[in-house]
């Protein structure tokens, strides 16, 4: 499909390679001639006939077909069309309108059914909406298809610049064996990309360990993390820690900065001696081990505030990967959308493979504050409600279908302006009224002279 083209001041439509089929001389020119002033590349012809050589030789994105023909009418190039361009669409056009024409033309899966004699304005905005069906379909397509070419155990699922200069930070250090810290917000996927710097670690024989440090109160941890003697304590029979199961591969410690300050001195002590002492034990075992650490905290003002001690920081920190929130990768959510949909179809048994468009799309404007963890919740209960083989609107959690929850974050690890949140605020106004300034004034409550006026001002910082 070709690139977009701007119709009007506040309406961009897509342009593409459009089949028109009219065996009508003088309609056939005028709807060529409208649509190719409309920026499209237009085949017409005649004939039912000529219209299925032209699919066999070339790739259209849309058919735009009269529905009365000799010998080869439109219900015959419909479905011949279906067959040979099953992603382009199909748009019906006839004098001949009739209830059971229509309904047997979108069974047949007709894009739309236009009557004659019709209006110009129908005919645009229908092949403007047909076009960008084609499209989302083509790039649900292609989503499908990168998933294929995941490889690794671990797969961390992602099309974002930010997170691919992640990862590849992340393949380059993973053989270094330095300690390594990931920070993000709850649910980015840090536990994931702990067990991908693992992966790729050089260390094929050596355990993954990952044990919560919020999880447990200072004691359980201790016991935990350096386990303990026999007799130790009352009824101890003796157990290595999670620090020596860890040897000779990684130990993750997610949300380490909930740990106390005593805790923190003797993880200190671990890192810098490579030794475990068990409780109640006297002889120091020596391990060999990859520290990964994570928190969804801001450790550099804890570490200032003195609730995380400095030198435990920097032997923690030796690299940083910061993961961004899924709001910042928006083009990350339908990929992510359709490995959770495999996932989930497979886990439940169920037949379910394709997202409605629309459902893309809510997906893509919502806010996310629970991140990708959030994202894989809303797939397994949209699954799990589902009784076809596509997920619908129904599906969705009301709030999300309603669009109702938005939410304040940092952008970049600040916090946001106002004038930046108005900005944000405004252009998704225009979003939502489809560009019409004059209708997002009216919500805003501002007049049009003045929404012009902040539009230009955005315009001006930008460049």
């Amino acid at each position: 499909m070709n690139t977009p083209q701007s119709s009007s001041a506040n309406d961009t439509r897509l342009s593409g390679r459009l089949l028109v089929v009219d065996d009508e001389r003088v309609a056939l020119r005028n709807l060529e001639h409208v649509l190719k002033k409309e920026g499209h590349e237009v085949t017409a012809t005649t004939s039912g006939a000529n219209a299925l050589g032209l699919l066999e030789k070339q790739h259209f994105d849309l058919v735009l077909t009269d529905l009365k023909m000799d010998k080869i009418d439109g219900m015959q190039v419909l479905r011949r069309s279906r067959e040979l361009v099953p992603d382009a669409e199909v748009i019906m056009i006839t004098g001949h309108a009739t209830l059971d024409s229509a309904v047997e033309a979108m069974r047949d899966g007709a894009f739309h059914y236009i009557a004659k004699p019709y209006r110009l304005d129908e005919v645009r905005q229908v092949v403007a909406e047909a076009l960008e069906k084609v499209r989302l379909k083509r790039e649900n397509q292609a989503l499908r298809d990168q998933l294929d070419g995941f490889q690794g155990r671990v797969r961390i699922i992602t099309q974002d610049a930010r997170m691919q200069k992640l990862l590849e930070m992340a393949r380059q250090v993973a053989p270094t064996g330095c300690n390594i810290m990931i920070t993000g917000e709850s649910g980015t996927g840090k536990e994931l990309f702990a067990r991908y710097l693992h992966e790729h670690g050089g260390r094929p024989d050596g355990r993954f360990v990952a044990v919560n440090c919020g999880a447990f109160n200072e004691e359980l941890l201790a016991n935990e993390l350096f386990g303990h003697e026999k007799g130790a304590f009352t009824g101890a029979t003796g157990k290595p820690g999670l620090i020596e199961t860890a040897n000779g591969g990684t130990l993750f410690l997610d949300e380490v900065t909930e740990m106390s300050t005593a805790m923190q001195v003797k993880l200190l002590r671990v890192i810098q001696e490579r030794e475990v002492l068990r409780l109640g034990g006297t002889e120091p075992v020596k391990v060999d081990i990859r520290v990964c650490s994570a928190s969804n905290r801001d450790v550099p003002d804890l570490v200032k505030s003195g609730r995380f001690r400095q030198d435990l920081y920097f032997r923690l920190n030796v690299v940083n990967l910061h993961i961004p929130p899924l709001s910042e990768r928006r083009d990350d959510i339908p990929l992510l959308a359709y490995h959770f949909l495999n996932k989930c179809s497979a886990l439940m048994r169920k037949d379910v493979r394709e997202i409605d468009l629309q459902v893309l799309e809510l997906l893509k404007t919502y806010d996310f504050p629970g991140n990708v963890r959030e994202l894989e919740n809303i797939i397994e209960r949209a699954v799990a409600l589902s009784s076809g083989h596509e997920l619908e609107p129904g599906h969705l959690p009301d709030d999300l279908r309603e669009l109702s929850l938005r939410t304040f974050r940092k952008k970049e690890g600040r916090m946001p302006t106002l004038e930046e949140q108005e900005h944000d605020y405004i252009q998704w106004v225009l979003k939502e009224t489809n560009s019409n300034q004059t209708l997002a004034a009216q919500i805003l409550g501002i007049d049009r002279v003045s929404l012009w006026r902040k539009l230009k001002r955005y315009e001006t910082e930008n460049d």
